[in-house]
């Protein structure tokens, strides 16, 4: 079995936390300290136990608490060299750190996690599937466009957490200016509503329990609309 929360996704900070028989893990720390431990008691987690940290990217959203996280509790931070050489500079000192390449495995206690590069604006952005013996769970943000080998890792997952980011006539009549529009819309920056369906068509299948959408955008979406076109991707599973 494994659980998960999404402790926060879009802009604000992003942190998935993962839990499984003898392993308890976050993928990305972009909440502060503080706020991070509020977040856990309020789904009636504690931080303490927590074996190691995850990182996708090194956006602030992402890592905006890792420094902090690191130096209190000492937990390993798992990240790829070039994700690390481009930290923010407010992120100070990491102790603890490993290294490895995107397409590897990982274990913590019961879980692996295989990683898989995604297309997005960052040095060497990854994405993460997690197993145990009887569960996958497939995490795909932060990315702009779907190739096949995102496909072939997110593949057979019970649980998937899939961007679902903009609505692109909100986005071209909203108030971002044109250069952070085309950002947006590149193949290097965000999965539209109409991405995320068409990317779920594709992964549906019979042991599929959960889908969340993430990293949906505050002015360029509409939470509802998602929802409604992640339903139809679905068609009646």
């Amino acid at each position: 079995m494994i659980r998960f929360s999404l402790l926060g996704s879009g802009s604000k900070g992003n942190a998935v936390y993962v839990v499984a028989p003898g392993a308890k893990i976050l993928i990305d720390s972009g909440f502060s300290y503080k706020r991070l431990c509020e977040r856990l008691a309020a789904i009636g987690e504690q931080i303490e136990g927590l074996q190691a940290v995850f990182v996708t990217h090194e956006h602030i959203d992402h890592v905006r608490g890792l420094g902090v996280l690191s130096r209190k509790l000492r937990v390993p931070i798992y990240i790829t060299p070039a994700t690390f050489e481009n930290l923010p500079d407010g992120t100070g000192q990491l102790d603890n750190v490993h290294y490895f390449e995107a397409g590897s495995s990982l274990r913590v206690g019961d879980l692996t996690l295989t990683s898989f590069s995604v297309s997005h604006d960052a040095a060497d952005p990854v994405g993460y599937v997690v197993q145990n013996g009887t569960a996958k769970l497939g995490i795909a943000t932060d990315l702009g466009h779907t190739p096949t080998l995102v496909k072939m890792r997110l593949a057979g997952a019970n649980a998937l957490i899939l961007e679902s980011n903009h609505c692109p006539q909100m986005l071209l009549n909203g108030t971002y200016p044109p250069s952070l529009q085309q950002r947006i819309r590149s193949k290097f920056g965000h999965l539209s509503n109409a991405d995320m369906t068409s990317l779920l068509s594709e992964l549906i299948h019979d042991a599929l329990r959960f889908v969340v959408l993430a990293h949906i955008s505050e002015e360029n979406n509409d939470r509802r609309l998602a929802y409604e076109m992640a339903l139809g991707a679905l068609k009646g599973h």
